[in-house]
């Protein structure tokens, strides 16, 4: 069995508008990720993927709820010490390689950050080190010199990959790291990733709006919905055989870049925009934009319960009535 690395309880993030007024960006989510394996995290803009991911490395102040890493609990409120400890061992990629990076530093200087503060390596050891990075993630030692606006936008995400790669960490967020690429290399980017967990052991929770890509590149799949999950199990479960109907909706407005594949589409696409998560009420967040649904949906929060896939023998989990 699979070691549990990393835990959340009931983790929410919310910001404050006013007195009366709190965004639920994040709203009770409950996730096990275990060691080396890859999780994907999908769902609209606005769902709270990316404040998940944020809260869960102490980047957001968690306003409720426990985040444990290998059994430890860590703060709710992250100080300098706090930061300087966990950043060996979490780190993150962030979405857009043009803003990510210092643009009065050079290749070099950015991925040799980290070193700086979690090692005493000498000047020499950790010039050597950054060319062996930039060799890894497929750029040549004499980019070490040049500044991101000499780069194209996969080769600067590759530098953001070496910036965090660089103190050997145990977990990565990836935070929709392919979304600002070109098609033509958001693969080269997600292949990039796969190697690297594989030859370091890596345990990646990889948020995308891309469903296919995720399918691809994850071992297990998340689906969020206005701050909390909608369903979690097996990637190719989840994207072939959905079993919550936002989640059945999203992968059929999902392009399927294999001709050959016949998917069945959804009657209809997912109807409106988001609500705002501003105050999220009683009942399923899902509720004014689902086909199927019920009066109890509108009343009701569903939970995350076990349910098994008849045809695959797996459980995943789902949060909604249709399964209660």
């Amino acid at each position: 069995m699979s070691e549990l690395l990393l835990e959340t309880r009931g983790l929410k993030r919310y910001f404050r508008l006013d007195r009366r007024r709190q965004v639920h960006a994040v709203d009770g989510v409950s996730l096990a990720i275990q060691a080396n394996e890859i999780l994907g995290l999908v769902g609209e803009s606005g769902s709270g993927k990316s404040t998940f991911g944020k809260t869960v490395l102490g980047l957001h102040d968690k306003t409720e709820g426990e985040v444990r890493y290998r059994g430890e609990l860590l703060p709710s409120r992250y100080r300098s010490a706090d930061f300087q400890r966990w950043s060996r061992t979490m780190q993150m990629i962030f979405q857009d390689p043009y803003s990510s990076l210092n643009p009065r530093m050079t290749a070099g200087e950015i991925i040799a950050e980290g070193l700086s503060l979690h090692s005493d390596l000498s000047a020499a050891a950790v010039r050597e080190e950054v060319a062996r990075w930039l060799v890894q993630v497929g750029l040549s030692p004499d980019h070490a010199s040049r500044y991101p606006h000499e780069f194209s936008g996969g080769q600067r995400q590759r530098i953001g990959i070496a910036r965090a790669m660089i103190v050997k960490p145990e977990f990565v967020v990836c935070d929709e790291p392919i979304s600002a690429l070109d098609v033509s290399v958001q693969a080269q980017v997600i292949n990039l990733l796969s190697e690297l967990k594989t030859s370091f052991g890596l345990t990646l929770l990889f948020i995308a709006h891309d469903l296919s890509m995720v399918r691809y590149v994850s071992d297990r799949m998340a689906v969020m919905y206005l701050g909390a999950l909608a369903e979690l199990g097996p990637a190719d479960d989840v994207f072939y055989r959905a079993m919550h109907p936002y989640t059945r909706m999203l992968v059929a407005s999902n392009p399927e870049p294999d001709p050959d594949v016949e998917r069945r589409r959804a009657p209809e696409p997912i109807d409106g925009e988001i609500p705002s998560p501003v105050n999220v009420g009683a009942g399923c967040r899902f509720a004014g934009r689902c086909p199927e649904v019920m009066a109890r949906c509108r009343e009701v929060t569903p939970e995350l319960i076990p349910v098994k896939d008849h045809s695959s023998g797996a459980i995943r989990q789902v949060a909604c009535h249709l399964y209660d």
